[in-house]
């Protein structure tokens, strides 16, 4: 089946989900492969089955390259125990997902392998090139283009939230999660990739060390009732993949030239995983 064929048939499935990135309205039907809103504004799949809703370009830093590094170094491992992390805390239940900024939907993909293709999902991030190169993945998952501040999609329409290190719109998520649905959002804490973080800053530069914590503060004002559990653990680096871990975060953006050269011919044996999974529920039943 072709991309646009998969797409179409998921839109046509799910069209509950969508609204109209014009008026807002709930779209009312879809014609070949567009969705349609009442006041006729139409929306239309692309060749690679995913909907674009933003109007304008958006340029972000994670260009092609950086991308692919980071689906080589995923692809091998790094996130598997956060991903198991995060399934942990859904319901057993079939959800509906939306994925927070979801890149290039490696980890979204993996957690619906995990949950052995219970749910129905969709990936959005406001990287065009990120969402072009989830659609290349095969699963089920849906990817869309989408502004996290104006989110296209119904009030109460997804049972399970989840942002895999990604920034919040704690209104949006409210306004477009079901009663008693569920927010799991995984943060780094201070000693996440730090062996990377070490070797390219000096210790007085203030990259060299990471604080996350009002991050989590903000998540707990939100959501007092919210639940904390934190998530260690040492991840054997592959030879072939030092450079791309080294390329696939923005640790090394803000580096010294001469400390990337240096840190690129230092390879390390392991890089540790430290986050924090940050689980509530939304009021309601």
């Amino acid at each position: 089946m072709k991309k646009i064929e998969r797409g179409q048939k998921f839109i046509t499935k799910n069209l509950e989900l969508f609204r109209c990135n014009v008026c807002h309205e709930p779209y009312s039907e879809v014609q070949d492969t567009s969705l349609i809103c009442p006041n006729q504004h139409r929306l239309d799949l692309n060749k690679k089955g995913s909907l674009v809703f933003l109007n304008h370009a958006v340029n972000t830093e994670y260009d092609d390259k950086m991308l692919a590094a980071r689906r080589r170094v995923l692809t091998a491992g790094l996130f598997d125990g956060i991903i198991t992390a995060v399934a942990a805390n859904l319901p057993t239940t079939k959800q509906t997902v939306l994925d927070v900024g979801t890149g290039e939907g490696t980890p979204l993909a993996r957690l619906l392998e995990q949950r052995a293709g219970l749910d129905t999902a969709i990936g959005f991030d406001i990287s065009k090139a990120g969402i072009n190169l989830a659609t290349q993945l095969d699963t089920s998952a849906f990817f869309t283009v989408a502004d996290l501040a104006q989110l296209p999609f119904n009030d109460d329409s997804f049972d399970s939230v989840v942002e895999f290190f990604s920034p919040s719109a704690y209104q949006e998520f409210n306004r477009v999660l079901k009663p008693g649905g569920k927010i799991v959002k995984v943060v780094p804490n201070t000693n996440y990739l730090h062996e990377l973080r070490e070797m390219l800053y000096p210790i007085d530069s203030p990259n060299h060390t990471y604080d996350n914590q009002k991050v989590v503060d903000r998540f707990i004002s939100q959501y007092p009732d919210a639940e904390i559990q934190n998530i260690t653990y040492q991840w054997e680096i592959p030879a072939d993949l030092w450079i791309d871990l080294l390329h696939m975060t923005p640790l090394h953006w803000g580096a010294r030239q001469e400390a990337q050269i240096a840190a690129e011919q230092t390879s390390l044996p392991f890089v540790t995983v430290d986050i924090q999974v940050l689980t509530t529920l939304k009021e309601g039943k």
